[in-house]
């Protein structure tokens, strides 16, 4: 007997992908069925509707799942460990003593704003968000007022940096799929990322947090009464300063070196690059950090080795919901991806003939809106444009930048359930799936027509340009 498979047309596609996430929804905000069991429902039934063969359903929902925690569950698990000897030692709130001294209680949202910004840089949104948790929970609790107007601003700033400006992989990806110049792009995207940062993460994430209130989630707080005062130290704000930037530092061995490496500085052969470069992984960053951490307000403070191990290991308990529930938003995300859905509706789009940097856009939006995946989306929008833009001399390098940001704008836009990043801010915030999709999801589809709008500007001031004055 022959497997049962049959492929659908794009508007099949299409109807499945609608079909899946309606009845996602109404799993989980009309019957109330946990989102980790709803999303792996909707996953089996919509491979089993988009007609992925019997034989490879499995391997295709494992793929999905174990590709994101791959990369999730070790920033998650370590990133809380450090969160929590942060929180319960007392350096979050020796951290937010000295911002608020500086900055102020009612510039506290923007000055954990400007933090983000600053470590969004080299570290990856989901690796520069489970850091600064500690510091966002300890400001909201100090300055009082909802967790959304310190921690949607902080975490858009995360967002926006990760879309639009390299090192990170997507604007690199794309910058060397259309052939664009990646320091152009690295300064044109800061251009882009902070304005769009600003109107989106910080004007609309204050509107936002005094219309709707969320209390700070207890993921970071003491389970058993002893632990919190056992391990309270008060370390120096020098020794919490250290151990937030050092993460940064080595991340930025990663990033920067890859960027050095595209850019033709250095080369990826070397074994000295190799090493910095393996030190620079997030993971190990965070491996790392973490250990100087329990040297740094543990072991250097005298207290217990079994205190400590107790201390890293009540962190993990309140993130496995976190872990699981992402990982099966990437099965979702995987099993539309598998489908073939956004390569479907991308050669679609890419047909009805809209002006190239309009179109980029579109794909990019669409794709990113089907399958869930922002670097998929961005990619897979940049392969599709690349041919028209290479082919083209009378673009000037300007334009072709601004053709990048344009894809990247359409990437981040409008995540929502097929997304993994989705629910780890769903669950960071301590937002049900409904609230999630009145902000987050919202905030992502304005970070993407703010983003194309400036980048509209750009391309439109450098068209005034003939093609070999930029």
């Amino acid at each position: 007997m022959t497997d049962l498979n049959w492929t659908l047309p794009t508007w099949g596609l299409l109807l499945v992908a609608v079909a899946a996430i309606g009845v996602l929804l109404v799993l989980i905000m009309r019957l109330r069925i946990h989102a980790f069991l709803s999303l792996i429902i909707v996953s089996v039934l919509t491979a089993i509707a988009a007609g992925i063969p019997f034989g490879q359903l499995m391997p295709t929902l494992l793929g999905g799942f174990g590709g994101v925690l791959a990369s999730v569950a070790l920033l998650v698990g370590l990133g809380a460990m450090l969160g929590r000897m942060l929180e319960i030692s007392g350096g979050a709130q020796v951290l937010t003593d000295a911002l608020i001294a500086r900055f102020g209680e009612r510039r506290a949202p923007l000055a954990l704003s400007v933090a983000s910004l600053l470590f969004g840089f080299p570290i990856f949104f989901d690796a520069g968000l489970v850091v600064m948790l500690p510091i966002i929970y300890t400001v909201a609790r100090r300055v009082g007022g909802s967790l959304l107007l310190y921690a949607f601003p902080a975490a858009t700033a995360f967002s926006v940096m990760h879309i639009y400006v390299p090192p990170h992989p997507g604007p690199v990806a794309a910058s060397g799929l259309l052939g664009a110049n990646v320091g152009l792009v690295m300064i044109l995207g800061v251009l882009v990322a902070v304005p769009t940062w600003y109107i989106v993460g910080y004007l609309f994430g204050t509107f936002l947090g005094r219309r709707i209130h969320l209390p700070v989630p207890d993921l970071l707080d003491a389970e058993e009464g002893s632990i919190e005062t056992e391990f309270r130290s008060d370390p120096k704000f020098g020794t919490i300063l250290f151990l937030l930037l050092l993460p940064l530092g080595l991340i930025f061995l990663n990033t920067g070196l890859n960027f050095a490496a595209t850019a033709g500085w250095v080369s990826l052969d070397d074994v000295w690059v190799q090493v910095l470069r393996s030190l620079g992984e997030t993971p190990i960053a965070l491996l790392i950090t973490v250990v100087f951490a329990m040297w740094l307000l543990g072991w250097r403070q005298g207290k217990k080795h079994g205190l400590i191990e107790r201390v890293v290991d009540s962190a993990l308990g309140p993130v496995c919901s976190i872990i699981l529930i992402t990982g099966a938003g990437g099965m979702f995300g995987g099993v539309l991806r598998a489908t073939g859905i956004g390569g479907a509706i991308a050669d679609s789009l890419a047909a009805v003939g809209l002006p190239i940097f309009v179109a980029g856009f579109v794909i990019a939006a669409v794709v990113r809106v089907a399958q869930g995946s922002a670097t998929v989306a961005l990619t897979t929008a940049a392969a599709l444009v690349q041919p028209v833009v290479l082919d083209n001399p009378d673009f000037n390098a300007v334009q072709v930048v601004a053709i990048v940001l344009a894809l990247a704008a359409g990437s981040v836009f409008a995540g929502h359930v097929n997304d993994s990043g989705f629910w780890l801010v769903s669950r960071f915030f301590g937002m049900d799936t409904k609230t999630t999709l009145k902000t987050w999801t919202v905030g992502q589809a304005l970070l993407g027509l703010v983003g194309f709008a400036l980048a509209s500007v750009v391309y439109l001031l450098s068209s005034l340009a003939p093609a070999g004055a930029l």
